[in-house]
């Protein structure tokens, strides 16, 4: 079997991870970063130092501050930066793109895969590319400084779809050289919507402002998912099982996904996240403007309530917590973020979302 060439375009943490966690399988990887400062510290080592549970040296065959340089030649193009940078991340590709390359967007929070999309076909992109999308990172790692990265967790299962689904037997095909755990998802509507970060990050980030002010260290999980905020959390998570159903699928609850995604179980979400032990460290922010509110309300809730609105589905919580967030931290997430819109998708309806994302028509 060829041994697929990978370029990832991201040099933080997931970025970082997965270059290194790729070499150090055997894939030949290029890495892109727009902070020449990574670039430079990772070219200077020749690769990336990995600890945590996975431990040894990533050569990187080629770290640079060129798009062009680093997609050149790569069957799997990895997006893992964040999704606010999706839109111009496209359009550098689009220029750049050949025929048979898979963009694989990781993740595609909520609609990165229709984003991408749309601007290829604005920019006129000729070249016959798979898009497809993951619905969540499948790392929970941090990098501490360039050319070191620390995973703390690899999950046990995680979903991918291509854009349209019927490409999806290819991709997952592919990347299951690399990841066994990857499975097929219906179609890049599950994937978007099975987005675990527009849960978990938004409305606790919101609820725990009062202890981000203070300036103390606190642990994201253990300290801010109290019982209260984990309840909580669970309404939302209903929003957002109600939109799933509306466009046919039958989507995890945010429980089940800890347990098919870490192995972990509890009472409550509170036992639940606490005994995820990738997340046992993870730090609390000290700043409200963290992308627990500017990457995971615009391009995570907002196209989540822009297609529940779409289809007739209550999604008054989630709307709560967007504009909430957005007032207090004045920001207009709705002028900023996906919506059906901007994704190209504001004449369709319900029903011909669907058969667009699976066919490619409708």
């Amino acid at each position: 079997m060829k041994r697929l060439r990978w370029a990832v375009v991201g040099g933080g943490n997931g970025g970082q991870s997965l270059s290194g966690h790729l070499a150090l399988m055997g894939f030949p990887v290029t890495l892109y970063d727009i902070v020449p400062e990574t670039i430079r510290a990772i070219r200077k080592k020749g690769g990336i130092e990995l600890d945590g549970i996975v431990k040894g040296f990533g050569q990187i065959e080629l770290a640079t501050e060129s798009l062009a340089e680093a997609i050149d030649r790569a069957d799997i193009i990895a997006v893992v930066t964040p999704a606010i940078a999706h839109r111009s991340v496209a359009k550098g590709c689009a220029p750049l793109l050949k025929d048979g390359q898979v963009v694989f967007i990781h993740p595609g929070a909520t609609g990165g895969a229709l984003e991408f999309r749309r601007v290829l076909e604005d920019e006129k992109c000729r070249a016959h590319v798979t898009i497809a999308e993951s619905n969540s990172l499948i790392y929970a790692c941090r990098s501490p400084q360039p050319g070191h990265a620390s995973i703390l967790g690899i999950k046990d299962f995680l979903v991918v779809a291509a854009l349209p689904s019927k490409d999806n037997s290819h991709v997952v095909d592919l990347l299951n050289q690399a990841f066994p755990q990857i499975r097929p998802g219906k179609n890049v509507l599950e994937t978007s919507l099975g987005n675990p970060n527009a849960m978990m990050h938004p409305g606790p980030t919101l609820l725990n402002t009062s202890l981000i002010d203070s300036g103390k260290d606190w642990l994201y999980y253990w300290d801010g998912i109290t019982p209260s905020i984990g309840a909580f959390v669970e309404t939302i998570d209903q929003e957002r099982i109600s939109v799933g159903r509306a466009y046919g699928l039958d989507l995890p609850s945010i429980r089940e996904w800890y347990k098919i995604s870490y192995g972990a179980v509890g009472e409550n979400l509170t036992e639940i996240v606490r005994n995820t032990k990738a997340y046992a460290g993870v730090k609390g922010q000290k700043s409200l403007r963290t992308r627990y509110l500017l990457e995971d309300i615009p391009m995570g809730l907002v196209p989540m309530i822009s297609m529940g609105q779409l289809a007739g589905v209550d999604v008054a919580r989630m709307e709560t917590v967007a504009r909430m967030a957005g007032f207090l931290i004045g920001e207009d997430f709705f002028a900023t973020g996906r919506t059906l819109e901007n994704l190209g998708l504001s004449k369709m309806t319900a029903s011909d979302i669907i058969r667009f994302v699976e066919t490619d028509k409708w």
